[in-house]
């Protein structure tokens, strides 16, 4: 009995578990469904012939007859329906599959109806040709959901990921991915698609702007000086006003990351340089220090912020264990923690700008006067 590859990868695989228990069946009562051939060809029951032939059980044999392959492909997905065992996400794919599969039979059988041998006979074209062209009629996506009760979404999102990963198509219909997981993943490969292209990285460079953005302001702070601690000297960097940084241009593309960091005493001024930015303030992203400067009689700002808006739609290209806070060593003064822009790095793409930075950063451009090289 021959093992066709095309045909048995139609078919889900069982679960570890769903294997040996089918096994204990066999041993027990024997192998009491017939195992389907069409022709020598094994179509459905690779599993139980696999355990048979291995453990020396008996089994009969059922000879089904098809016009063809497409028809014998069409009843092994048909027959996968009922298995209560699959996931919705695996019925979702094998709705997909199926609904491929009826618009080439559906093609095969308008060919063979004579329509296109007259449409030949009118132009001259060899009737080959012509059969070749016939453009098939797919089984909407409503049909294929309601005949796997599956939903429309569910049977959209997994013909998505099937033309775009043909490979992590085959996975979700395994059972080996969620679909969902998937899902993200071929979005998340388009964006770094879209954000990566040489093309558009050097049109955005000639007109100057950027996918993401930090921005760590010279927040025209006061120097306190004093014999007890936390002493303080001059900054030797120079601040801007509030009125200056509102007034500065932020070189964002249509679709834009923006971080601003700030701390405890200028956080409602950076909310009120956002809304000068025109950028949507979207969430707060909060450095936990090991210490930090403790004014007099009040608590220790052991933290600071990075304002996270947003220009237009920006996607982040991966969300899994993104948090809002996160804890990282303190560095030199004002210097932002290299935890930081992993997690940026890590979870936007296309063309990025430090603003203000205090060195440089891989991975970002630089501007300001502070840039250690």
């Amino acid at each position: 009995m021959k093992i066709d590859n095309e045909f048995k990868n139609l078919i889900p695989p069982l679960q570890p578990h769903e294997l040996s228990g089918l096994e204990e069946s066999i041993k027990q009562d024997g192998c009491r469904d017939p195992i389907c051939v069409w022709g020598d060809v094994l179509i459905d029951g690779h599993n139980r012939f696999e355990i048979c032939e291995r453990i020396g059980r008996p089994y009969q044999v059922k000879v089904m007859t098809f016009v063809d392959r497409l028809d014998a492909m069409a009843w092994i997905i048909k027959n996968q329906r009922s298995r209560r065992n699959l996931t919705p996400d695996q019925h979702g794919c094998l709705a997909v599959v199926e609904g491929e599969l009826m618009s080439k039979i559906t093609m095969r059988d308008r060919a063979s109806k004579g329509t296109p041998a007259r449409e030949a006979k009118k132009s001259g074209t060899l009737v080959m040709d012509v059969i070749t062209k016939v453009e098939p009629k797919e089984r909407t996506r409503k049909e294929s959901a309601k005949a796997h009760c599956v939903s429309e979404w569910k049977v959209q999102k997994s013909k998505e990921v099937k033309d775009a990963k043909p490979e992590l198509f085959k996975q979700v219909m395994s059972g080996e991915v969620k679909l969902a997981d998937a899902v993200r993943e071929v979005k998340r490969e388009a964006v770094i698609e879209k954000l990566e292209n040489i093309a558009t990285k050097q049109a955005k460079a000639l007109v100057g702007v950027y996918d993401v953005i930090v921005i760590d302001p010279p927040w025209a702070m006061e120097k306190i000086e004093r014999d007890v601690a936390p002493a303080q000297v001059a900054f030797d960097y120079p601040t801007m006003s509030e009125e200056e940084l509102a007034n500065l241009k932020i070189p964002t593309a249509q679709d834009c990351h923006v971080w601003l960091w700030t701390t405890h005493k200028f956080l409602p001024m950076a909310f009120r340089l956002l809304s000068a930015w025109e950028l949507k303030y979207v969430c707060c992203f909060v450095w936990h220090k090991n210490g930090g400067f403790q004014p007099f009689g009040l608590p220790q700002y052991n933290c600071e912020f990075a304002l996270y808006a947003h220009k237009g739609s920006p996607k982040f290209i991966d969300t899994k264990a993104f948090n809002t806070c996160f804890q990282a060593p303190r560095g030199k003064h004002s210097e932002k923690p290299g935890e930081f822009y992993d997690i940026i790095r890590r979870v936007t793409a296309g063309r990025r700008l430090d603003m203000f930075n205090r060195r440089e950063i891989p991975g970002f451009d630089v501007w300001g006067q502070e840039a250690e090289t």
